[in-house]
């Protein structure tokens, strides 16, 4: 008989977490809308050094590949995600110390974004072993639905919440509350307890940083299922950012003839989408399967920009249009990412988790910016509506990197076993898959202290 499964509403470790992480993502909507506006606003900054200020904020990812392979020889993980949570409440700090002083510079500026970017990817490459031994492998799915859920949730209520504090006391003087969020997330996060003995080896001697680097970029390479999701991964970011939110944005002013505030809701229409596909993933994983779910996300995320792309009519129509795309956007990414974060917890070795996704974060964050050029270069040439419309057809194409695979016949998580360590066979990892159609037995609870078995975080 199988034991019951302890339900994370139980669980304080994972709740104290859930709660950390719910707070830190609100104070980042406030500093995505204040720092831009610190930009133009106060500094009177050109189009190009904006473009430059975001650029700053990605360009730690291009080095997550060589400080994943440094994280993973530190026992202490969770002591690297609170030092990274302090780091940008004190970077961030400094912001409005600076504009009491009427000393904020385009220079600082750079430099908050600059910083808090390469602390952030500190605490994302960190976060994967910790993860996996907070959360047992089967509430895996479960655990990414609620952060996902209150990551959807940030969307839709805090650009509302950031505009008011930004109005009310100045988009400088609002940067205390992301600054806030992330000491709250730090004294959270500190007293919670997971055995990390397991999650790495530690200081002892052992192969070279860059070494180990080439490694975790080999381990995915080499991965039935890592490889695939990271080619599909990365076509979906590519060809989403071919027709990013700014360029939905200028085809929907343009050539939709919509007002300012009817994009508005309709973007705000696309967030609700999303909070309801991570409410809803765990549900729809456990009826079509896990690998089924990540195949219908890859398309459902990238696909339906056609819709608004096609648009003609009445206002009321053409907002229709875009309010449906985004929609259905939503529920797509969330289906992708819940189920995938998911899925590559599950099969990756703990002494490899950090450089699984710094290497993972290189190459799937770095093809973000690429995609952004392409997509301007490609609205010029061709037009917007014809952008977007290769932009859905070409993220579609993301599904083709997961049908050959054993994705798509991953039905539920185990408890215990994980696919082979190396990556396997491609016959051995589709034997494991295939096993995993089963019904499988619940995890036992396990009590305070005590480790989780194996997984990764969201990528």
């Amino acid at each position: 008989m199988n034991a019951p499964q302890m339900s994370l509403w139980r669980d304080r470790r994972f709740l104290r977490f859930w709660a950390g992480q719910s707070v830190s993502q609100f104070g980042d909507r406030i500093s995505e809308l204040a720092l831009p506006l610190i930009a133009v606003a106060a500094l009177h900054a050109s189009a190009n050094q904006v473009a430059c200020l975001t650029a700053l904020a990605w360009a730690p990812n291009l080095l997550a590949i060589v400080l994943g392979a440094w994280v993973d020889h530190r026992v202490h993980k969770r002591r690297l995600m609170v030092l990274a949570d302090l780091a940008r409440a004190c970077v961030l700090l400094t912001l409005p110390a600076a504009y009491l002083l009427s000393a904020v510079t385009l220079g600082h500026l750079y430099a908050v974004a600059l910083l808090t970017g390469a602390a952030g990817v500190l605490f994302n490459i960190a976060y994967p072993p910790f993860f996996a031994h907070l959360v047992p492998r089967s509430s895996y799915v479960d655990a990414n639905s609620k952060l996902s859920t209150s990551r959807s949730a940030s969307y839709v209520a805090g650009p509302a919440i950031g505009g008011v504090l930004v109005q009310a006391l100045t988009a400088p003087v609002a940067v205390i509350a992301d600054a806030l969020s992330f000491l709250a997330s730090a004294a959270l996060l500190g007293p919670i307890r997971v055995d990390e003995s397991a999650v790495a080896p530690g200081e002892a001697a052992g192969p070279s940083l860059l070494r180990r680097a080439r490694e975790g970029l080999a381990f995915v390479v080499r991965h039935p299922v890592l490889r695939a999701s990271l080619g599909c991964a990365t076509t979906v970011n590519f060809f989403t950012f071919v027709s990013g939110t700014g360029l939905t944005v200028l085809f929907a002013d343009r050539v939709l003839d919509l007002s300012a505030g009817t994009i508005g809701l309709a973007l705000g229409i696309g967030s609700t989408g999303a909070l309801l596909g991570a409410v809803a993933a765990p549900r729809i994983s456990r009826r079509i399967g896990v690998g089924r779910s990540i195949a219908v996300g890859a398309l459902l995320f990238p696909a339906p920009i056609a819709i608004a792309a096609a648009a003609s009519g009445p206002m009321w129509a053409r907002a229709a249009a875009l309010g449906a795309a985004e929609f259905l956007a939503g529920i797509g990414v969330m289906l992708f990412d819940v189920n995938l974060n998911s899925l590559q917890t599950a099969v990756i070795p703990d002494a490899m988790r950090s450089r699984v996704a710094g290497a993972y974060s290189t190459v799937n964050y770095g093809i973000r910016p690429v995609g952004a050029v392409v997509g301007g270069a490609l609205a010029t040439l061709i037009g917007l509506r014809a952008t977007l419309i290769t932009a859905a057809a070409g993220g579609a194409l993301s599904l083709l990197w997961l049908l050959p695979s054993p994705i798509p016949r991953v039905h539920s998580l185990p408890p215990d076993a994980s696919l082979p360590a190396d990556g396997g066979t491609e016959p051995e990892a589709d034997q494991y898959l295939d096993d995993t159609r089963a019904d499988l037995p619940a995890a036992q609870p396990l009590q305070e202290g005590e480790s989780r078995s194996s997984g990764s975080a969201p990528w």
